[in-house]
Protein backbone atom coordinates (compact mmCIF):
# COMPACT_ATOMS: atom_id res chain seq x y z
CA UNK A 1 0.00 0.00 0.00
CA UNK A 2 1.07 3.72 -0.53
CA UNK A 3 0.79 5.98 2.12
CA UNK A 4 -2.45 7.37 1.31
CA UNK A 5 -4.07 3.75 1.37
CA UNK A 6 -2.09 3.25 4.72
CA UNK A 7 -3.49 6.90 6.37
CA UNK A 8 -7.22 5.75 5.20
CA UNK A 9 -6.55 1.93 6.72
CA UNK A 10 -4.87 3.55 10.15
CA UNK A 11 -8.57 5.56 10.22
CA UNK A 12 -10.58 2.53 9.70
CA UNK A 13 -9.04 0.96 12.57
CA UNK A 14 -9.63 4.25 14.84
CA UNK A 15 -12.81 4.31 13.97
CA UNK A 16 -13.65 0.09 14.76
CA UNK A 17 -11.68 1.19 18.38
CA UNK A 18 -13.91 4.32 18.62
CA UNK A 19 -17.20 1.94 18.24
CA UNK A 20 -15.43 -0.62 20.10
CA UNK A 21 -14.29 1.43 23.06
CA UNK A 22 -16.55 4.77 23.73
CA UNK A 23 -18.68 3.15 26.68
CA UNK A 24 -15.55 2.04 28.50
CA UNK A 25 -13.95 5.96 28.02
CA UNK A 26 -17.24 7.34 29.44
CA UNK A 27 -16.86 4.06 32.13
CA UNK A 28 -13.36 5.70 33.11
CA UNK A 29 -15.03 9.33 33.39
CA UNK A 30 -13.95 10.47 29.43
CA UNK A 31 -15.95 11.81 27.32
CA UNK A 32 -17.38 9.00 24.52
CA UNK A 33 -16.18 11.79 21.60
CA UNK A 34 -12.80 11.38 22.53
CA UNK A 35 -12.40 7.60 21.56
CA UNK A 36 -13.19 8.30 17.81
CA UNK A 37 -10.97 11.07 17.15
CA UNK A 38 -7.72 9.87 15.85
CA UNK A 39 -4.19 9.52 17.63
CA UNK A 40 -5.60 11.91 20.13
CA UNK A 41 -7.92 8.45 21.38
CA UNK A 42 -4.96 6.51 21.74
CA UNK A 43 -3.31 9.56 24.61
CA UNK A 44 -6.89 9.45 25.81
CA UNK A 45 -6.51 5.22 26.28
CA UNK A 46 -2.66 5.56 28.04
CA UNK A 47 -4.54 8.06 30.27
CA UNK A 48 -7.45 5.36 31.28
CA UNK A 49 -4.98 2.21 31.41
CA UNK A 50 -2.15 4.08 33.73
CA UNK A 51 0.71 3.46 31.18
CA UNK A 52 3.39 5.57 29.66
CA UNK A 53 2.22 8.00 26.60
CA UNK A 54 5.31 6.70 24.39
CA UNK A 55 3.92 3.15 23.90
CA UNK A 56 1.53 4.76 21.38
CA UNK A 57 4.91 5.25 19.50
CA UNK A 58 5.44 1.77 19.91
CA UNK A 59 2.27 1.44 18.07
CA UNK A 60 3.11 2.74 14.75
CA UNK A 61 6.14 0.69 14.79
CA UNK A 62 6.04 -2.31 12.30
CA UNK A 63 6.33 -5.98 13.71
CA UNK A 64 6.73 -3.88 17.42
CA UNK A 65 3.12 -3.00 16.95
CA UNK A 66 2.03 -6.95 16.56
CA UNK A 67 3.37 -7.19 19.61
CA UNK A 68 2.49 -3.86 21.24
CA UNK A 69 -0.99 -4.19 20.99
CA UNK A 70 -2.16 -7.44 22.15
CA UNK A 71 -0.24 -5.89 25.32
CA UNK A 72 -2.85 -2.83 25.34
CA UNK A 73 -5.95 -5.25 25.02
CA UNK A 74 -4.98 -7.07 27.64
CA UNK A 75 -4.38 -3.75 30.11
CA UNK A 76 -7.52 -2.44 28.77
CA UNK A 77 -9.48 -5.32 30.03
CA UNK A 78 -7.41 -5.51 33.52
CA UNK A 79 -8.23 -1.55 34.13
CA UNK A 80 -12.18 -2.81 34.06
CA UNK A 81 -11.33 -5.84 36.75
CA UNK A 82 -11.33 -8.44 33.97
CA UNK A 83 -8.23 -10.00 35.47
CA UNK A 84 -9.32 -13.67 35.25
CA UNK A 85 -6.84 -16.14 32.59
CA UNK A 86 -9.63 -16.78 31.06
CA UNK A 87 -10.24 -13.40 30.22
CA UNK A 88 -6.98 -12.24 29.02
CA UNK A 89 -7.11 -16.13 26.56
CA UNK A 90 -10.24 -14.38 25.34
CA UNK A 91 -9.06 -11.05 24.20
CA UNK A 92 -5.88 -12.52 23.10
CA UNK A 93 -8.18 -14.97 21.39
CA UNK A 94 -10.91 -13.00 19.86
CA UNK A 95 -8.12 -10.33 18.43
CA UNK A 96 -9.04 -7.84 20.83
CA UNK A 97 -13.15 -7.98 19.61
CA UNK A 98 -13.67 -9.28 23.55
CA UNK A 99 -13.46 -5.38 23.91
CA UNK A 100 -16.50 -4.53 21.74
CA UNK A 101 -18.25 -7.31 23.90
CA UNK A 102 -17.11 -5.54 26.75
CA UNK A 103 -18.00 -2.24 25.88
CA UNK A 104 -21.68 -3.06 25.06
CA UNK A 105 -22.30 -4.68 28.44
CA UNK A 106 -20.53 -2.31 30.45
CA UNK A 107 -22.98 -2.52 32.91
CA UNK A 108 -21.22 -4.54 35.50
CA UNK A 109 -17.74 -3.14 34.67
CA UNK A 110 -16.14 -1.18 36.95
CA UNK A 111 -13.10 1.17 36.13
CA UNK A 112 -10.28 0.74 38.43
CA UNK A 113 -8.21 3.62 38.30
CA UNK A 114 -4.52 2.95 39.96
CA UNK A 115 -4.85 -0.52 39.14
CA UNK A 116 -1.41 -0.88 40.12
CA UNK A 117 -2.18 -0.78 43.98
CA UNK A 118 -4.51 -3.96 43.36
CA UNK A 119 -4.63 -7.17 43.09
CA UNK A 120 -4.02 -8.90 39.81
CA UNK A 121 -3.06 -12.18 38.53
CA UNK A 122 -0.05 -13.84 37.31
CA UNK A 123 -0.92 -15.06 34.04
CA UNK A 124 -1.34 -11.66 33.30
CA UNK A 125 1.60 -10.26 34.55
CA UNK A 126 3.55 -13.21 33.03
CA UNK A 127 2.12 -12.25 29.52
CA UNK A 128 2.94 -8.58 29.44
CA UNK A 129 6.83 -9.34 31.05
CA UNK A 130 7.43 -11.38 28.28
CA UNK A 131 5.95 -9.63 25.49
CA UNK A 132 7.63 -6.41 26.76
CA UNK A 133 11.02 -8.97 26.69
CA UNK A 134 10.20 -9.46 22.58
CA UNK A 135 9.90 -6.26 22.17
CA UNK A 136 13.22 -5.08 22.97
CA UNK A 137 14.77 -8.07 21.71
CA UNK A 138 12.65 -7.25 18.45
CA UNK A 139 13.87 -3.43 18.56
CA UNK A 140 17.16 -4.15 18.68
CA UNK A 141 16.94 -7.51 16.34
CA UNK A 142 15.44 -5.18 13.66
CA UNK A 143 17.09 -1.86 13.83
CA UNK A 144 20.88 -1.71 15.33
CA UNK A 145 21.98 -5.66 15.72
CA UNK A 146 20.85 -8.88 13.90
CA UNK A 147 22.73 -12.02 14.73
CA UNK A 148 24.13 -14.08 11.13
CA UNK A 149 25.23 -17.38 10.45
CA UNK A 150 27.92 -18.26 7.56
CA UNK A 151 26.50 -20.87 5.54
CA UNK A 152 28.70 -20.97 2.82
CA UNK A 153 32.09 -21.06 1.71
CA UNK A 154 31.81 -17.96 -0.69
CA UNK A 155 34.12 -15.72 1.50
CA UNK A 156 36.62 -18.97 2.94
CA UNK A 157 39.11 -18.01 4.52
CA UNK A 158 37.87 -14.90 5.69
CA UNK A 159 34.60 -15.54 7.21
CA UNK A 160 34.38 -19.50 7.77
CA UNK A 161 31.55 -21.38 7.77
CA UNK A 162 29.93 -21.68 11.67
CA UNK A 163 31.20 -18.18 11.81
CA UNK A 164 28.81 -16.75 14.05
CA UNK A 165 28.44 -12.94 13.49
CA UNK A 166 26.68 -9.86 14.97
CA UNK A 167 25.61 -7.55 11.80
CA UNK A 168 25.43 -4.02 12.41
CA UNK A 169 22.34 -2.10 11.02
CA UNK A 170 23.10 1.09 12.06
CA UNK A 171 26.51 1.56 10.07
CA UNK A 172 24.27 2.02 6.49
CA UNK A 173 21.02 3.06 8.45
CA UNK A 174 18.25 0.83 9.50
CA UNK A 175 15.84 -0.50 7.43
CA UNK A 176 11.99 -0.76 8.33
CA UNK A 177 10.03 -4.00 7.74
CA UNK A 178 8.38 -3.84 4.68
CA UNK A 179 6.57 -6.77 5.74
CA UNK A 180 4.17 -5.95 7.97
CA UNK A 181 2.36 -9.45 8.91
CA UNK A 182 5.76 -11.54 10.37
CA UNK A 183 6.44 -13.33 13.25
CA UNK A 184 9.65 -11.37 15.42
CA UNK A 185 12.89 -11.99 14.98
CA UNK A 186 12.16 -14.58 12.10
CA UNK A 187 13.30 -14.21 8.67
CA UNK A 188 11.52 -16.58 5.87
CA UNK A 189 10.58 -19.20 7.62
CA UNK A 190 9.30 -20.74 10.73
CA UNK A 191 12.30 -22.86 12.52
CA UNK A 192 11.69 -26.74 12.44
CA UNK A 193 8.70 -26.14 10.46
CA UNK A 194 9.57 -24.64 6.75
CA UNK A 195 6.15 -22.59 6.70
CA UNK A 196 6.31 -19.08 5.93
CA UNK A 197 6.84 -16.79 9.10
CA UNK A 198 5.30 -14.20 7.20
CA UNK A 199 2.07 -13.44 5.02
CA UNK A 200 2.09 -12.60 1.52
CA UNK A 201 1.43 -14.42 -1.54
CA UNK A 202 3.96 -15.74 -3.96
CA UNK A 203 2.24 -15.76 -6.75
CA UNK A 204 4.14 -13.54 -8.93
CA UNK A 205 1.50 -13.28 -11.27
CA UNK A 206 -0.59 -11.64 -8.00
CA UNK A 207 1.68 -10.18 -6.03
CA UNK A 208 0.48 -6.65 -6.81
CA UNK A 209 -3.21 -7.48 -6.19
CA UNK A 210 -3.31 -9.94 -3.62
CA UNK A 211 -4.88 -8.77 0.00
CA UNK A 212 -2.24 -10.04 1.54
CA UNK A 213 0.80 -8.01 -0.43
CA UNK A 214 -1.75 -4.71 0.40
CA UNK A 215 0.16 -4.96 3.70
CA UNK A 216 3.21 -4.79 2.40
CA UNK A 217 5.35 -0.76 3.66
CA UNK A 218 6.64 1.18 1.41
CA UNK A 219 10.92 0.97 1.55
CA UNK A 220 12.13 3.56 3.95
CA UNK A 221 15.91 3.59 5.92
CA UNK A 222 16.91 5.80 8.32
CA UNK A 223 20.35 7.73 7.71
CA UNK A 224 23.44 5.78 7.48
CA UNK A 225 26.56 6.97 9.57
CA UNK A 226 29.48 5.70 6.77
CA UNK A 227 28.53 4.97 3.53
CA UNK A 228 29.45 1.03 1.47
CA UNK A 229 33.22 1.62 0.53
CA UNK A 230 34.59 -0.89 -2.07
CA UNK A 231 36.34 -3.96 -0.12
CA UNK A 232 33.87 -3.92 2.48
CA UNK A 233 32.03 -7.07 3.67
CA UNK A 234 27.98 -6.59 3.23
CA UNK A 235 24.94 -8.29 4.29
CA UNK A 236 22.07 -8.14 1.97
CA UNK A 237 19.53 -9.52 0.43
CA UNK A 238 19.52 -12.02 -2.65
CA UNK A 239 18.95 -9.67 -5.57
CA UNK A 240 16.62 -12.59 -7.25
CA UNK A 241 13.26 -13.93 -5.28
CA UNK A 242 14.73 -16.60 -3.94
CA UNK A 243 18.01 -19.10 -3.89
CA UNK A 244 16.29 -21.29 -6.56
CA UNK A 245 16.68 -18.08 -8.88
CA UNK A 246 20.44 -18.86 -8.68
CA UNK A 247 20.18 -22.36 -9.75
CA UNK A 248 18.89 -21.41 -12.91
CA UNK A 249 19.91 -17.97 -13.02
CA UNK A 250 16.61 -16.66 -14.00
CA UNK A 251 13.68 -15.38 -11.98
CA UNK A 252 10.88 -17.78 -11.02
CA UNK A 253 7.89 -16.39 -11.88
CA UNK A 254 5.78 -18.60 -9.76
CA UNK A 255 7.74 -18.02 -6.59
CA UNK A 256 7.88 -14.58 -4.80
CA UNK A 257 9.25 -13.03 -2.18
CA UNK A 258 9.03 -9.45 -0.36
CA UNK A 259 12.45 -7.54 -0.51
CA UNK A 260 12.95 -8.26 3.30
CA UNK A 261 12.23 -11.71 3.39
CA UNK A 262 14.62 -12.86 0.48
CA UNK A 263 17.78 -14.93 1.37
CA UNK A 264 19.79 -13.27 3.38
CA UNK A 265 23.70 -12.63 1.59
CA UNK A 266 26.87 -11.67 2.78
CA UNK A 267 29.78 -11.27 -0.20
CA UNK A 268 32.39 -8.41 -0.74
CA UNK A 269 31.59 -5.44 -2.56
CA UNK A 270 33.93 -5.02 -4.85
CA UNK A 271 32.33 -2.51 -7.11
CA UNK A 272 30.46 0.90 -5.72
CA UNK A 273 28.22 3.10 -8.11
CA UNK A 274 29.52 4.47 -10.72
CA UNK A 275 32.51 2.46 -11.00
CA UNK A 276 33.40 0.39 -14.18
CA UNK A 277 34.28 -3.12 -13.14
CA UNK A 278 36.38 -6.16 -15.33
CA UNK A 279 37.65 -9.37 -14.42
CA UNK A 280 40.80 -9.97 -16.50
CA UNK A 281 42.59 -13.92 -15.85
CA UNK A 282 41.06 -13.79 -12.24
CA UNK A 283 41.90 -10.37 -11.20
CA UNK A 284 39.17 -7.41 -10.63
CA UNK A 285 40.25 -4.06 -12.08
CA UNK A 286 38.39 -0.78 -11.11
CA UNK A 287 38.25 2.41 -13.53
CA UNK A 288 41.21 0.11 -15.34
CA UNK A 289 42.99 -0.22 -12.49
CA UNK A 290 44.12 -3.56 -10.64
CA UNK A 291 42.12 -3.68 -7.28
CA UNK A 292 44.09 -4.53 -4.17
CA UNK A 293 42.37 -6.70 -1.67
CA UNK A 294 42.95 -6.00 2.17
CA UNK A 295 45.22 -8.05 3.90
CA UNK A 296 42.27 -9.57 5.77
CA UNK A 297 40.92 -10.68 2.33
CA UNK A 298 41.73 -14.12 1.20
CA UNK A 299 41.01 -14.50 -2.54
CA UNK A 300 40.90 -17.98 -3.50
CA UNK A 301 41.29 -19.64 -7.11
CA UNK A 302 41.00 -23.54 -8.17
CA UNK A 303 44.89 -24.76 -8.53
CA UNK A 304 45.30 -28.33 -10.22
CA UNK A 305 48.15 -29.55 -8.16
CA UNK A 306 50.71 -32.27 -10.40
CA UNK A 307 51.89 -35.45 -8.18
CA UNK A 308 52.25 -37.52 -10.92
CA UNK A 309 49.81 -39.97 -8.45
CA UNK A 310 51.73 -40.15 -5.68
CA UNK A 311 48.95 -38.79 -2.78
CA UNK A 312 49.74 -35.99 0.11
CA UNK A 313 48.40 -36.68 3.31
CA UNK A 314 45.10 -35.41 3.98
CA UNK A 315 45.61 -33.45 7.32
CA UNK A 316 48.47 -32.17 5.70
CA UNK A 317 46.60 -31.04 2.98
CA UNK A 318 43.64 -29.76 5.09
CA UNK A 319 46.15 -27.80 8.31
CA UNK A 320 49.35 -26.97 6.52
CA UNK A 321 48.19 -26.51 3.31
CA UNK A 322 44.84 -25.05 3.91
CA UNK A 323 42.88 -26.85 1.49
CA UNK A 324 39.34 -26.75 2.50
CA UNK A 325 37.63 -26.88 -1.34
CA UNK A 326 38.60 -29.06 -4.40
CA UNK A 327 37.79 -32.64 -6.08
CA UNK A 328 37.07 -35.23 -3.24
CA UNK A 329 35.92 -38.78 -2.43
CA UNK A 330 32.58 -39.65 -1.34
CA UNK A 331 34.25 -39.69 2.40
CA UNK A 332 35.23 -36.08 2.00
CA UNK A 333 39.04 -37.11 1.79
CA UNK A 334 40.64 -35.02 -1.52
CA UNK A 335 40.90 -37.09 -4.32
CA UNK A 336 43.53 -37.95 -7.22
CA UNK A 337 42.75 -37.69 -11.16
CA UNK A 338 43.12 -40.48 -13.23
CA UNK A 339 45.79 -38.33 -14.38
CA UNK A 340 47.70 -37.82 -10.95
CA UNK A 341 46.45 -34.44 -9.82
CA UNK A 342 45.25 -32.44 -7.37
CA UNK A 343 42.14 -30.31 -7.88
CA UNK A 344 42.19 -27.67 -4.98
CA UNK A 345 40.99 -24.57 -3.76
CA UNK A 346 43.76 -22.57 -2.26
CA UNK A 347 44.88 -18.71 -2.37
CA UNK A 348 48.06 -17.13 -4.30
CA UNK A 349 49.96 -17.71 -1.34
CA UNK A 350 48.84 -21.42 -0.53
CA UNK A 351 49.94 -22.71 -3.77
CA UNK A 352 53.71 -21.42 -3.70
CA UNK A 353 53.55 -22.86 -0.48
CA UNK A 354 52.40 -26.54 -1.86
CA UNK A 355 54.75 -26.34 -4.89
CA UNK A 356 57.62 -26.23 -2.53
CA UNK A 357 56.25 -29.84 -1.83
CA UNK A 358 59.06 -32.50 -3.28
CA UNK A 359 56.41 -34.90 -4.23
CA UNK A 360 54.72 -31.74 -6.26
CA UNK A 361 55.69 -31.04 -9.96
CA UNK A 362 53.50 -28.53 -11.12
CA UNK A 363 51.22 -25.87 -9.57
CA UNK A 364 48.49 -23.98 -12.21
CA UNK A 365 45.79 -21.95 -11.53
CA UNK A 366 42.48 -23.32 -13.25
CA UNK A 367 41.67 -19.96 -15.09
CA UNK A 368 38.45 -20.11 -17.60
CA UNK A 369 39.96 -18.40 -21.04
CA UNK A 370 38.57 -15.25 -22.88
CA UNK A 371 35.86 -16.11 -24.86
CA UNK A 372 34.19 -18.66 -23.14
CA UNK A 373 30.68 -18.17 -22.33
CA UNK A 374 29.54 -19.46 -18.60
CA UNK A 375 25.96 -18.38 -18.95
CA UNK A 376 27.24 -15.40 -16.34
CA UNK A 377 25.19 -12.01 -16.51
CA UNK A 378 23.88 -10.22 -18.54
CA UNK A 379 22.86 -14.02 -20.11
CA UNK A 380 24.61 -12.82 -23.64
CA UNK A 381 26.32 -15.60 -25.52
CA UNK A 382 27.96 -13.53 -27.95
CA UNK A 383 29.98 -11.33 -25.21
CA UNK A 384 31.79 -14.66 -24.15
CA UNK A 385 32.20 -13.63 -20.55
CA UNK A 386 32.39 -16.47 -17.40
CA UNK A 387 33.57 -16.15 -14.00
CA UNK A 388 37.58 -15.08 -14.80
CA UNK A 389 37.35 -13.23 -17.67
CA UNK A 390 34.34 -10.28 -17.09
CA UNK A 391 33.18 -7.02 -18.42
CA UNK A 392 33.66 -4.16 -18.17
CA UNK A 393 30.54 -3.12 -16.91
CA UNK A 394 29.10 -0.25 -15.18
CA UNK A 395 27.72 0.04 -12.14
CA UNK A 396 24.44 2.53 -11.84
CA UNK A 397 24.82 5.24 -9.90
CA UNK A 398 21.60 7.47 -8.35
CA UNK A 399 21.06 10.36 -10.43
CA UNK A 400 22.87 9.06 -13.44
CA UNK A 401 21.58 8.48 -16.79
CA UNK A 402 22.46 6.16 -19.34
CA UNK A 403 21.88 5.67 -23.17
CA UNK A 404 19.43 3.06 -23.74
CA UNK A 405 19.00 0.68 -26.60
CA UNK A 406 18.20 -3.16 -27.21
CA UNK A 407 22.18 -3.54 -26.83
CA UNK A 408 22.31 -2.03 -23.36
CA UNK A 409 18.71 -3.09 -22.46
CA UNK A 410 19.70 -6.58 -21.33
CA UNK A 411 22.19 -4.92 -18.66
CA UNK A 412 19.60 -2.95 -17.25
CA UNK A 413 16.84 -4.32 -17.71
CA UNK A 414 16.19 -6.13 -14.31
CA UNK A 415 16.85 -2.80 -12.71
CA UNK A 416 14.05 -0.65 -14.67
CA UNK A 417 11.10 -3.93 -14.65
CA UNK A 418 11.78 -5.25 -10.84
CA UNK A 419 13.94 -3.30 -8.52
CA UNK A 420 12.61 0.43 -9.77
CA UNK A 421 9.04 -0.71 -10.55
CA UNK A 422 8.93 0.54 -14.31
CA UNK A 423 6.09 -0.96 -16.89
CA UNK A 424 8.63 -1.82 -19.45
CA UNK A 425 7.69 -3.34 -23.29
CA UNK A 426 9.94 -3.52 -26.28
CA UNK A 427 8.12 -2.97 -29.73
CA UNK A 428 10.89 -3.65 -32.45
CA UNK A 429 13.72 -1.76 -31.90
CA UNK A 430 11.55 0.77 -29.64
CA UNK A 431 12.02 0.42 -25.98
CA UNK A 432 8.92 1.62 -24.04
CA UNK A 433 8.90 2.94 -20.67
CA UNK A 434 5.65 3.60 -18.81
CA UNK A 435 3.91 3.73 -21.87
CA UNK A 436 6.47 6.34 -23.48
CA UNK A 437 9.71 5.53 -26.29
CA UNK A 438 12.59 6.13 -24.06
CA UNK A 439 16.15 6.26 -25.58
CA UNK A 440 17.60 6.90 -21.83
CA UNK A 441 17.08 5.96 -18.41
CA UNK A 442 17.63 7.40 -15.63
CA UNK A 443 18.58 5.61 -12.04
CA UNK A 444 16.27 5.83 -9.06
CA UNK A 445 19.15 4.35 -6.42
CA UNK A 446 22.63 3.04 -5.93
CA UNK A 447 24.01 -0.04 -7.16
CA UNK A 448 26.80 -2.47 -5.67
CA UNK A 449 28.24 -5.50 -7.34
CA UNK A 450 29.06 -8.51 -4.43
CA UNK A 451 31.52 -11.09 -4.87
CA UNK A 452 32.85 -13.73 -2.70
CA UNK A 453 36.22 -14.20 -1.67
CA UNK A 454 36.28 -17.37 -3.21
CA UNK A 455 36.26 -16.40 -6.48
CA UNK A 456 35.60 -19.73 -8.68
CA UNK A 457 33.03 -21.31 -6.27
CA UNK A 458 30.95 -18.30 -5.37
CA UNK A 459 27.60 -17.38 -6.75
CA UNK A 460 27.40 -13.52 -6.80
CA UNK A 461 26.86 -11.03 -8.93
CA UNK A 462 28.44 -12.34 -11.97
CA UNK A 463 25.69 -14.45 -11.60
CA UNK A 464 22.63 -12.64 -11.02
CA UNK A 465 24.14 -8.87 -11.40
CA UNK A 466 23.73 -5.47 -9.39
CA UNK A 467 22.47 -5.20 -6.02
CA UNK A 468 20.27 -2.56 -5.50
CA UNK A 469 20.87 -0.55 -2.36
CA UNK A 470 17.21 -1.16 -0.75
CA UNK A 471 18.56 -4.78 -0.56
CA UNK A 472 21.38 -3.98 1.50
CA UNK A 473 20.95 -5.05 5.37
CA UNK A 474 23.96 -4.14 7.51
CA UNK A 475 27.84 -4.54 7.77
CA UNK A 476 28.93 -7.70 9.72
CA UNK A 477 31.01 -6.30 13.07
CA UNK A 478 32.01 -8.79 15.01
CA UNK A 479 32.25 -12.75 15.29
CA UNK A 480 31.35 -13.66 18.73
CA UNK A 481 31.65 -17.44 18.42
CA UNK A 482 33.10 -20.06 15.78
CA UNK A 483 31.98 -23.71 15.38
CA UNK A 484 34.45 -25.57 13.10
CA UNK A 485 31.86 -29.26 12.45
CA UNK A 486 34.84 -30.99 11.16
CA UNK A 487 37.01 -30.36 14.21
CA UNK A 488 37.38 -33.13 17.32
CA UNK A 489 36.92 -32.56 20.98
CA UNK A 490 37.82 -28.61 21.81
CA UNK A 491 39.30 -28.30 18.63
CA UNK A 492 35.41 -27.64 17.22
CA UNK A 493 35.62 -24.29 18.47
CA UNK A 494 37.57 -22.11 16.55
CA UNK A 495 39.42 -20.36 19.54
CA UNK A 496 41.56 -17.51 17.44
CA UNK A 497 37.92 -16.64 16.20
CA UNK A 498 36.06 -16.43 19.16
CA UNK A 499 35.20 -12.28 19.78
CA UNK A 500 37.15 -11.03 16.56
CA UNK A 501 36.60 -7.93 14.90
CA UNK A 502 35.05 -8.17 11.23
CA UNK A 503 35.93 -5.78 7.83
CA UNK A 504 38.99 -4.27 9.47
CA UNK A 505 41.85 -4.53 6.81
CA UNK A 506 44.30 -6.80 8.95
CA UNK A 507 44.38 -10.26 10.31
CA UNK A 508 41.50 -10.83 13.12
CA UNK A 509 42.14 -10.85 16.28
CA UNK A 510 40.54 -12.29 19.05
CA UNK A 511 39.50 -10.52 21.96
CA UNK A 512 38.45 -13.51 24.02
CA UNK A 513 41.17 -13.10 26.81
CA UNK A 514 40.65 -9.66 27.04
CA UNK A 515 36.96 -10.30 27.65
CA UNK A 516 37.19 -12.95 30.47
CA UNK A 517 39.86 -10.73 32.11
CA UNK A 518 37.24 -8.11 32.11
CA UNK A 519 34.64 -10.28 33.07
CA UNK A 520 36.94 -11.88 35.96
CA UNK A 521 37.87 -8.10 37.07
CA UNK A 522 34.32 -6.83 37.60
CA UNK A 523 33.05 -10.18 39.60
CA UNK A 524 36.61 -9.53 41.85
CA UNK A 525 35.32 -5.63 42.11
CA UNK A 526 32.39 -6.35 43.10
CA UNK A 527 32.88 -8.76 45.73
CA UNK A 528 35.35 -6.30 47.28
CA UNK A 529 33.03 -3.52 47.20
CA UNK A 530 30.36 -6.36 49.48
CA UNK A 531 33.59 -7.23 51.33
CA UNK A 532 34.52 -3.92 52.17
CA UNK A 533 30.43 -2.76 52.85
CA UNK A 534 29.64 -5.73 55.30
CA UNK A 535 33.21 -4.49 57.39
Amino acid sequence: MNLSQWLIFILILQLIHGLSTWKLYLKAGRKPLEAFIPFYNLYVLMKIINRPRWWIILLFIPIINLIIIPVVWVETIRSFGKNATSDTILVLVTLGFYITFLNYNSQKLTYIENRDLTATTKTGDTISSLLFAIIVATLVHTYIIQPFTIPSSSLEKTLLIGDYLFVSKINFGPRTPMTTVALPMVHDSIPFTGFKSYLFSDDFTKKETSLLNKFQLPYFRFPAIEKIERKEIVVFNQPADTLRDMDNFKPDRNYYKPIDKKTNLVKRCVGIPGDSLEIRNGDIYINGKLSQMPESAKPQFNFIIDTKGVPISQDVLVNRYGAREGMKYENGDFALTRNGEYFLTLTDKEAAFIANNPVVKSVKKYLSPKGTDEGVFPHIASLGWNVDNFGPIYIPKKGATIKLDLKTLPFYKRIIQEYEKNTLKVNGNEIIINGKVSVSYTFKQDYYWMMGDNRQNSLDARFWGYVPFDHVLGKPVFIWFSWNKDGKGLNKVRWDRVFSVVNGNKEPKSYLIHFIVLVLLYIGAKKLIKKKAKA
